[in-house]
């Protein structure tokens, strides 16, 4: 099949890429020229695993190409996905103007039916504002070229977006019409030989469905980070609480971590968005503010324990960072837990020492030089008078904590994501602290 992908943001290169791996034609459209010349020679501008390789396969195979000329692809494309950003706006609700764009682009120039298909994250009721402004355009030409709109929510975690796709546990199609179903249907067909199921809905249910299943998620979280809490001021441990409450099927265990909050392009954006949409509507969501409220506390919670540990006295202190991104194997900084924890360090006079596999450079990018970007977490570690974890990178697991004690001035460490012992660390000469668990 003939596919455009409209943003070469996470979204749209992995899934216009994961698409062409399948035998499709793909083209990917952004309006970024310096993204789409690298594109084009096989530079990737994210961090994912395994997508430049995927990405350099199918330009030499003929099967992925990119653009920054949609009009250019309109002739051939059977569907084109509308992958663009939806930034939140300052009251929370999701910014629709590079989608209802795409819309007029098309509007403007399809000269056949097409099938235009939402990739992004948008609110329920989005479609009818793309089928309207598609409209608008037509009208002004003149024309009626029938087309179709559909809602095709992704649903890829960063770090493991390829798997997600390639293999993922449903694929959400919302369409108006059979002829769009059958197109649909027809795209999808290699994930249905895998056993894949596909969900085919109307339009606003698909895109409710990643609202919510979002929003469920960052209700787990938020839910367990409120226990971890409370844990702590009565003596019990979160991690045998939530062994004991996820092994009943109702619940399961997944999601069922505390920590120091999430982070990301997704939850804290769509969150936000399903509290606008209530606003909107007249109908308060008074669970999901409630999560966003408490993840907004808990990315804070580590530097409160630093405070508590230190009784207040962080003023020229050596603070180490352990991990930037909002969660491991990527370089995501988007609403970081340790973008508030450096904030709030550095506003206590505290000297902050960071080390991340893959963000420093966004890091860099985000916030300049008021840190030190160090080496390794060794590095970072040296005469630093405490260590804060706030991304559990498989690397940072083990490490040698005699070398560590050795290298540091002091012998605090905060673990905002619980992968520590405790015991093995208070052996070693340490004040450890961690999340959902009464220090003894």
């Amino acid at each position: 099949m003939n596919i455009a992908v409209v943003g070469t943001g996470y979204v749209g290169l992995v899934s216009g890429t994961c698409f062409a791996e399948m035998g499709n034609r793909v083209t990917c459209v952004d309006i970024d020229k310096t993204k789409i010349e690298k594109l084009k020679n096989g530079i990737v501008p994210i961090y994912e695993p395994g997508l430049d390789e995927l990405v350099s396969r199918n330009i030499k195979a003929g099967r992925l190409f990119f653009t920054t000329d949609l009009t250019s692809c309109l002739d051939d494309a059977e569907i084109v996905f509308s992958a663009v950003g939806t930034p939140p706006d300052e009251d929370g609700s999701a910014d629709l103007k590079y989608v209802l764009d795409v819309a007029r682009t098309i509007g403007k120039y399809m000269s056949k039916y097409l099938v235009l298909v939402t990739k992004s994250t948008v609110p329920v009721g989005t479609a009818q504002k793309v089928r309207k402004a598609i409209e608008e355009e037509l009208n002004k030409r003149g024309k009626s070229i029938p087309f179709d709109i559909a809602s095709n929510p992704e649903f890829l975690k960063e770090g493991n977006a390829i798997e997600d796709f390639m293999r993922p546990d449903r694929v959400v199609v919302g369409v108006e019409s059979d002829q769009a179903k059958s197109i649909m249907e027809k795209l999808y067909r290699p994930f249905t030989l895998n056993g894949y199921p596909i969900m085919i809905m109307d339009v606003p249910s698909a895109e409710m469905t990643k609202y919510a299943a979002n929003a469920m998620l960052a209700t787990r979280i938020s839910f367990m980070n409120e226990l971890a809490n409370l844990c702590e001021m009565v003596g019990a441990n979160i991690d045998n609480v939530r062994k004991g409450i996820g092994s009943d099927a109702r619940i399961g265990s997944k999601f069922l971590y505390a920590g120091c909050g999430y982070g990301g392009s997704c939850f804290p954006k769509d969150v936000k968005a399903l509290i606008n949409t209530g606003k909107q509507t007249g109908y308060p969501m008074r669970i999901i503010e409630a999560v966003d409220s408490v993840n907004e506390y808990q990315k804070s919670i580590v530097y409160e324990k630093l405070h508590a540990i230190m009784e207040g006295n962080l003023a020229g202190k050596q603070i180490a960072i352990w991990g930037l991104s909002f969660k491991p194997e990527t370089d995501d900084m988007r609403e970081a837990p340790s973008l508030v924890v450096i904030e709030k360090l550095i506003a206590a006079g505290a000297q902050v020492k960071v080390y991340d596999p893959i963000a420093m450079e966004e890091t860099k990018r985000r916030i300049g030089d008021v840190v030190l970007y160090c080496n390794d977490i060794y590095d970072a570690a040296i005469d630093a008078d405490a260590i804060l974890l706030l991304t559990e990178w498989k690397q940072f697991r083990m490490p040698t904590w005699a070398v560590i004690k050795n290298v540091m001035r002091g012998n605090v460490i905060v673990d905002g994501r619980n992968i520590y012992d405790g015991a093995e660390l208070r052996d070693h000469g340490f004040i450890y602290s961690r999340i959902g668990c009464k220090q003894k």
